[in-house]
């Protein structure tokens, strides 16, 4: 850089030095003719040149300044054509830079005057230029009369000298600036810095000509000329720049903003530049801004000349306000409070009271502001974080605020006073401006109508007056700058708020409250502004943007934990996304309480405001969708809602809504709530309902008549519906704290909608199906959210409305199966609490009272089983516990489901289920077999219990090894020590089948007494001894009684089957059916006895257990129930039956056998007692007096020999006695009449019934007991009892009073009791024949007996029920006489009483009551008569002979009978229909015939003689010859009355016998020697008459006997001869 006295010399080229001579050479000749001494000067300047170039030691400057005076010269002759070639020459010598200070100042001079000549402006200019940018030698004053030659020039006439001294103007004042910048450098990288200048400022106070000391030379220059610019704009005189005679502040404005602009860095470096910076330009501006603030667009005002302040001058606001631009942008940190002033003033400038062109330069300004953020940083920085002043930020976004709503407002307001809308026009009005009908407004904003592009005012230099602002300008500027402000927020808060993790605390904590005050200055302005223009838009681009925007600071907010903002924004979407009314009283619900600032509630204002300034009409032009509305709490129930219209603009909020809620869910934090509340209202007005996993899909419009969806929207559902599943899906990425914030706002969502259908309305389900959707996602961190979810859907589970119920358990169990399928990172397998706590809320679902929400939650179990069973090690109490709260209650529908997966359990799974669980296992197929909803379940689960049992079975090995002592897990069995606990696991199953074995339904008992008693007999095996004791005591015992007790209470009345089901009479009642179950258990228990002997009786109290078990029976055995009695006894059969195979092996087992067998026999003998005791004689006979039946007393009796065998060495006499009783009785049991078909005989003997059979059998026993033994006592007693059964025969028993009882005689079969009498007959027979001698038998006179039990079927004779008795009968007593006669001869006096008794018996029997009857036959007869005849025979052969030995009455009452029997058939004959019946003439003909060989022959023939007195022979004959007498005499009689009809045929027989009878009479006595009495004689010769009275007679068969007996007279014809010799009297 050369300066004025440094430049040295430089080597110039000959050919440069020629041309320049040959330009002189040139002008000479151009001169020569009208100025020559301009042409001596020239050929000087040729000259000098020459020589300058043959000595170049010369200097070139000093050559060159002296050639340039012809030039000087030459541009005073105002020549134009010389001027220019002179111009062209200096030009040439700039540019080769061949001027030094001298040189300059001299062209500069020569300019100068051409300027003031007006001549070759143009070409001044030029040379100016390049003499100031060739090289920086013109400085100083030079440099600025050189710049006042430029700005005189550009206040020229010419417009092309005015543009072009302006470019120049322009131009040098940067140069000087650039030479500053240059000159800066340079001394930096000298090697000599300059020291730090001490600067006084007291001396730039005062401006002055002359620059500030220590400023380096080009520094001095553009300080003086910064500070004259500004002594210009401001109308002052300069200091610097002398010679100035005109300056526009337009001009000078610019210059000072080119300079502001460009060289920032000269005023930052140099002290001095600040301070006419701070002192002068800011002076100056605030002078300029006065008439801007004061002037008001809507006040009058005189616009003149003389003021020019009044009233604000376009071009100079405009350039004013770009250099306020430039000062704030560029200078802030230099100016604080000057820009805290200008910031103020500019905010002022937007004011609705200014003129448009004011507010829209304004705008321009801020918009340039606002694509800083460090500027928009330091603002806030400086002046919001700062309590002392004014926050500008805030202002700044508050005004633009104000200003997008002024736009909204007021226009809108001026309209409607002014302009009036028909009806029936569409709206004409789009915020206040006309688009008439069928135009659409163009894209822009609905207020405007129009959109257009930025242009900016800013650089409107050339205009005078202000420009026709379009009317989407302001608008679309300030859209523009707040797009800019939130993007340049972002820029500063975002990417720090990310990156920087390892910074320090410290920077951060500043940093964090510097983003914390960007936020809270300008979140209420943005919000007032951004909420109109969403509105207000009509382009879809725009709306995007903006919603962008307010996604965008939304996130800020969150990241700042700023939630009043953040929530505010996010309501401003949310709003945008619903219609107004709607948005309005949903979103205020949901806000309420919040807080919100004015901004804000200044928003919702303006857009009610808009509403219902519109009407609806604006929006329906974009509708795509009507929907019904949602339901809210904020409308009371039962009000009718009519459609609601979505427009497009309302989807493309809720995609904004769904991307804000994808991309920035970490930050919504409490605002979740008012995302998901808006997207639900969405989604419900859009129809789309939820499907499997949480999705949503479109449903709903076919039905519903209200709903309308453009074939557009319709193709977006399913976008929106999986834009809504990625956002949820999103929620994977959150942090854990974000997801509750989530879930929190999904669960309260989901409580509103719960507390909506309490009222019966139609809930939403959004919120459960994306509980749901978050938790499917969620998985890997299922801990972290699995209590807070589950426990809102339980809550939901338990709502009365069926919807919400449905979707709820729809959730879990979705939720549940998708947990248990996912691939832990710890295998769930072995992650115990995992499955608990995924099993949880399934198990939880028990207490839910809905059946269906019970039917879902089995269905899932069902389907865990089967995806997932052999997982589920820990979890299955938990299982089993779901399925075991299923209760009678639930209905047979969920005990069906529920018992699948029980069945699915106990099938598939045991083997993989802890042994813990098996007990809860046996509990819960237990509580199956108990529910009484379902009978077949019950019976299926019974089967279960088999299943158990086999498992425990083949697994023993294992559970013994696995098990372990747990008292919480197994149940403790007092009594017994040290049980195993695998005997534990099966006394659990015995214990709970003994339960089922008192349950309620007959079929349910029968079939868990099969199983129990199957699996004891099965399995038994496995147990421990000492169990054994357990089984019985605390099963098998109790479970007996139980039985005993409910048989004993069952209803006795008959059980309504209902439908078409049939029930047998023999199950007809609960008593019945009872039976049925007491038989089962007493026999099962009676087998395990059986079977299980040797081990219960190694058990030590088996005794006391025998006891029980007999009494058990006993009691069943006494049953009123024919079945149950009948099983007891079969039962008691059974246990006894096994005592034969028992091998005794010590005395001690010998006597407890004895005890066993004791305890037996008494249990029998009360049995046989009690149940066949007789009605007592006081007692009526009750309705339901039971009788046992045969076949109980059957069995009875053929269980006495089995307890014989084992009790016969001690039996005694009272033991005989009691057995007697009991035999009795149960013979004399009557038969009731529907068994007959029953009584059929099982003995060879096939007239006798069972039971009388097995009675009979055992007496047999008895005699060969007690004949083996020689034991006589018991025989008297045997003879007794089969005495009594031999009475039967004539006289059936008679049961107590059964015969005062009403009942019908039919309903009792008097049983065939014949058979039995007669055996028992013929058993007493048989043994009298053995023991008749027996001392005991003569002295219980069994023989008087004997023939006492005879007498009665003996008198009945044909009376009788069968002749087979009486004959029996008589036979009997035949055989008997024959050995008893012999034995009572010889013990006389012991058998006084048999012979008064015998003698009845005979006369009864011999001569009965009444004849034969009419059909007998003649065989029949005569075998009847040879038995009487036997009889006789008998008397004529053991009693006659020996009538001393034998007591006097009876032979007299012998012969009484002979008397009687030798006439009585003639008496004893009844007239039957004129029949005739044959005479016992054989029978009468013995009699006769013993009578007369007893009565007449004497004793010395050896003749019967009566105690030695022939009295009884006497009588005889006497009485017999009276008899013959009557007959004859009635004969007689009867004949002569009869005249010629013959007499009976039995009468003439009766006749002839008598007849007869008289011819033997007569021949025997003929033959007996004469005694002195002769009254027989006499008698008989009284009878001749009546015999000669007879001849009459017409018939033959009286006639010959007659003629015998006449005959036999004749030997009485003559006195006998008399014995003289002997004194006998004849």
């Amino acid at each position: 850089m050369a300066f004025e006295n440094g430049v040295s010399n430089v080597e110039i080229p000959t050919a440069f030095i020629e041309s320049l001579q040959n330009d002189f050479k040139n002008l000479s000749v151009e001169s020569k003719k009208k100025y020559p001494v301009i042409k001596e000067s020239c050929e000087e300047a040729v000259i000098k040149l020459k020589t300058a170039l043959a000595t170049p030691q010369t200097s070139i400057y000093y050559v060159i300044n002296q050639v340039i005076y012809p030039l000087s010269q030459g541009c005073e002759t105002k020549d134009v054509k010389l001027i220019k070639c002179c111009l062209q020459i200096i030009q040439k010598l700039i540019t080769h830079q061949l001027i030094d200070q001298k040189g300059a100042l001299y062209i500069t001079d020569t300019l100068w005057a051409l300027m003031e000549s007006g001549i070759e402006e143009v070409k001044i200019l030029q040379s100016v230029t390049l003499l100031l940018t060739t090289n920086t030698i013109v400085h100083g004053d030079t440099l600025a009369r050189t710049l006042v030659l430029c700005f005189r020039l550009h206040f020229a006439k010419n417009s092309t000298t005015i543009n072009t001294a302006g470019a120049t103007v322009r131009q040098l004042v940067s140069l000087v600036f650039e030479r500053v910048v240059a000159e800066d450098e340079l001394l930096s990288k000298s090697e000599n810095t300059p020291q730090l200048r001490q600067i006084n400022m007291e001396d730039f106070k005062i401006p002055s000509g002359t620059p500030p000391k220590g400023l380096p030379p080009c520094a001095a220059d553009a300080y003086l000329l910064f500070q004259d610019l500004v002594q210009l704009v401001n109308a002052d005189q300069p200091y610097w720049l002398i010679g100035m005679t005109e300056m526009t502040r337009t001009f000078g404005l610019e210059l000072l903003e080119s300079v502001l602009t460009q060289f920032s860095v000269v005023f930052y470096k140099n002290a001095e530049f600040s301070f006419l910076l701070k002192e002068r330009v800011c002076a100056l501006v605030i002078k300029l801004f006065s008439p801007n603030i004061k002037y008001r667009s809507t006040l009058p005002s005189n616009v003149h000349q003389a003021t020019p302040f009044e009233k604000p001058y376009f071009p100079i606001s405009m350039r004013l306000l770009r250099v306020v631009s430039i000062l704030i942008q560029k200078y802030h940190s230099l100016l604080v409070t000057e820009c805290e002033i200008f910031l103020s003033l500019i905010v002022k400038f937007l004011d609705p009271d200014k003129p448009t062109w004011q507010r829209s330069l304004a705008l321009e300004v801020l918009h340039k502001m606002t694509i800083q953020p460090e500027l928009l940083n330091s603002f806030c920085k400086c002046y919001d974080l700062n309590k002392h002043t004014t926050s500008i930020f805030q202002d700044i976004v508050n005004s633009l605020g104000a200003y997008v709503q002024s736009l909204f407002v007021n226009p809108q307001l001026q309209i409607n006073n002014t302009m009036n809308i028909t009806q029936g026009q569409p709206p004409v009005f789009l915020g206040g401006l006309p688009a008439g009908p069928g135009v659409s407004p163009q894209p822009g904003f609905l207020l405007r109508g129009v959109w257009l592009p930025i242009v900016a005012i800013l650089e409107m230099l050339d205009k005078i007056e202000p420009p026709t602002i379009p009317d989407g300008y302001g608008i679309s500027i300030a859209y523009a700058s707040l797009l800019e402000i939130i993007r340049s927020l972002q820029i500063t808060v975002g990417p720090q708020q990310q990156g920087e993790g390892e910074t320090p605390t410290q920077p951060k904590e500043i940093d964090k409250e510097l983003y914390c005050q960007l936020i809270k200055s300008s979140w209420c302005g943005l919000l007032a502004a951004l909420s109109p223009l969403i509105d207000a838009s009509t382009d879809e681009s725009i709306t995007e943007n903006v919603l962008k925007a307010i996604q965008t600071y939304a996130s800020l907010c969150g990241e700042l934990n700023l939630e009043t903002p953040r929530d505010a924004f996010i309501t401003a979407i949310c709003k945008s996304s619903l219609p107004p009314h709607y948005a309005l009283t949903v979103l205020n619900t949901v806000t309420s309480g919040s807080g919100l600032r004015t901004g804000h509630r200044d928003s919702q204002e303006i857009n009610a405001q808009l509403v219902a300034q519109y009407g609806e009409a604006d929006y329906r032009q974009q509708v795509v969708a009507v929907g019904t509305p949602l339901p809210t709490s904020s409308v009371p129930a039962g009000t009718q809602q009519g459609p609601v219209m979505l427009t497009s603009k309302n989807l493309q909020s809720m995609r904004a809504l769904l991307s804000l809620a994808h991309c920035h869910g970490s930050i919504l934090g409490t605002s979740w709530h008012l995302v998901l509340t808006t997207l639900q209202h969405l989604v419900w007005i859009l129809g789309l309902k939820p499907s499997t996993g949480g999705s949503l899909k479109a449903g709903r419009f076919t039905t519903d008549s209200n709903a309308v969806i453009t074939t557009s929207v319709m193709a977006d559902l399913p976008v929106l519906s999986q834009m809504l599943s990625r956002l949820f899906e999103s929620s994977q990425y959150l942090d854990d704290v974000a997801l509750h914030h989530l879930i929190n706002a999904l669960c309260k969502l989901s409580q509103e909608a719960m507390e909506l259908a309490y009222s019966n309305r139609e809930p939403s389900l959004f919120a459960v199906a994306k509980l749901l959707e978050t938790g499917l996602v969620n998985m890997p961190r299922i801990e972290v959210l699995w209590r807070p979810l589950t426990n809102h859907l339980l809550e939901v589970c338990r709502h009365p409305h069926i919807r919400m119920r449905e979707w709820g358990v729809e959730a879990i169990t979705y939720l549940v199966k998708s947990a248990l399928h996912y691939k832990h990172i710890v295998p769930l397998r072995d992650n115990q609490k995992l499955q608990t706590l995924l099993l949880g809320p399934l198990f939880e679902l028990s207490s839910v009272p809905h059946g269906d929400v019970r039917q879902r939650q089995l269905e899932c179990v069902l389907e865990i089983l089967h995806g997932a069973g052999e997982t589920l090690s820990h979890g299955w109490p938990l299982v089993l516990g779901i399925i075991g709260a299923v209760s009678d209650q639930h209905g047979e529908n969920l005990i069906r489901i529920a018992f699948q997966c029980l069945q699915l359990v106990i099938t598939d799974f045991l083997p993989v289920m802890p042994w813990r669980c098996l007990p809860l296992c046996v509990d819960t197929v237990a509580k199956f077999g108990s529910q009484t909803q379902e009978l077949n379940i019950s019976l299926t689960a019974v089967g279960l219990m088999w299943n158990i049992s086999d498992y425990f079975h083949q697994n023993q090995g294992k559970l013994s090894q696995t098990l372990t002592e747990d008292t919480a897990v197994l149940p403790d069995f007092p009594g017994t020590l040290n049980m195993p606990s695998f005997d534990k696991l099966w006394m659990c199953l015995y214990a709970r089948l003994g339960e089922l074995c008192v349950d309620t339904r007959p079929a349910v008992r029968k079939s868990a007494g099969q199983t129990l008693f199957s699996t004891i007999s099965a399995h038994g095996g496995l147990l421990k001894q000492s169990t054994w004791q357990a089984i019985l005591w605390q099963v098998l015992f109790p479970l007996l009684d139980k039985v005993r007790s409910l048989s004993n209470s069952a209803s006795s009345e008959k059980v309504d089957a209902g439908g078409n089901i049939l029930i047998h009479h023999t199950r007809n009642t609960a008593q019945k059916q009872w039976a049925e179950t007491q038989v089962l258990t007493l026999s099962g228990v009676a087998r395990v006895f059986n079977t299980k002997r040797q081990l219960l009786q190694a058990l030590g109290d088996f005794p006391r257990a025998w006891s029980i078990l007999l009494e058990f029976i006993e009691n069943a055995a006494l049953s009123k129930n024919n079945e149950v009695s009948i099983a007891a006894l079969k039962s008691f059969q059974e246990i006894l039956f096994l005592s034969k195979n028992q091998s005794v092996d010590n005395k001690t087992a010998v006597i407890e056998d004895r005890e066993i067998w004791a305890i037996a026999w008494k249990v029998w003998v009360k049995i046989g007692t009690e149940i066949t005791l007789p009605i007592l004689e006081t007692e009526g006979v009750n309705e339901d007096f039971y009788f046992p039946s045969q076949t109980f007393l059957t069995a009875l009796v053929q269980i006495f020999p089995s307890v014989f065998q084992h009790i016969k060495s001690n039996f005694n006499l009272d033991d005989l006695k009691q057995l007697g009783t009991v035999l009795t009785n149960a013979v004399s049991v009557p038969v009731y009449g529907e068994t007959t078909p029953y009584i059929i005989s099982t003995s060879s003997d096939v007239s006798l019934t069972p039971l009388h059979d097995g009675v009979l059998h055992t007496m047999e026993l008895l005699q060969k007991e007690a004949l083996s033994r020689n034991n006589s006592k018991m025989i008297p007693e045997i003879f007794k009892r089969l005495l009594i059964f031999a009475k039967f025969t004539c006289t059936p028993p008679n049961y107590g009073k059964l015969e005062n009882k009403h009942h019908k005689v039919s309903d009792w079969i008097t049983m065939n009791y014949i058979p039995f009498g007669e055996k028992a007959m013929t058993m007493s027979v048989k043994l009298y024949e053995k023991t008749a001698e027996n001392p005991e038998v003569i002295s219980s006179n069994i023989l008087h007996g004997i023939i006492t039990t005879l007498h009665k079927p003996l008198a009945l004779k044909y009376n009788c029920f069968s002749n087979s008795i009486w004959k029996l009968a008589a036979n009997s007593l035949i055989s008997v006489l024959k050995t008893g006669l012999k034995v009572s001869r010889l013990h006389g006096n012991q058998f006084a009483a048999m012979w008064t008794e015998l003698a009845a018996t005979l006369n009864d029997f011999l001569f009965p009551n009444m004849c034969a009857p009419a059909d007998k036959g003649l065989d029949e007869m005569v075998s009847d008569e040879a038995t009487d005849c036997q009889l006789i025979e008998l008397l004529r052969t053991e009693v006659l002979p020996y009538s001393s030995q034998i007591p006097k009455e009876f032979i007299m009452q012998v012969v009484i009978l002979l008397n009687k029997g030798s006439i009585h058939s003639a008496t004893n004959v009844k007239t039957d229909n004129d029949s005739e019946l044959t005479l016992r003439e054989e029978f009468a003909k013995t009699c006769f015939e013993t009578l007369l060989q007893f009565s007449l022959i004497d004793g010395d023939s050896k003749a019967l003689v009566v105690n030695g007195d022939d009295l009884a022979g006497q009588l005889a004959v006497t009485s017999l010859l009276q008899r013959f007498q009557e007959v004859l005499e009635k004969y007689i009689e009867d004949e002569k009355l009869s005249g010629k009809c013959p007499l009976p045929r039995y009468r003439l027989s009766e006749i002839s016998f008598v007849l007869k009878a008289v011819t033997t009479l007569i021949i025997s006595m003929k033959k007996a020697p004469i005694r002195e009495d002769s009254t027989a004689w006499e008698h008989l010769i009284k009878l001749y008459p009546y015999l000669v009275e007879c001849t009459t007679t017409t018939s033959t068969q009286v006639s010959r006997p007659l003629r015998e007996a006449l005959l036999q007279f004749c030997d009485l014809l003559q006195p006998p001869m008399s014995k003289k010799a002997n004194g006998e009297k004849i």
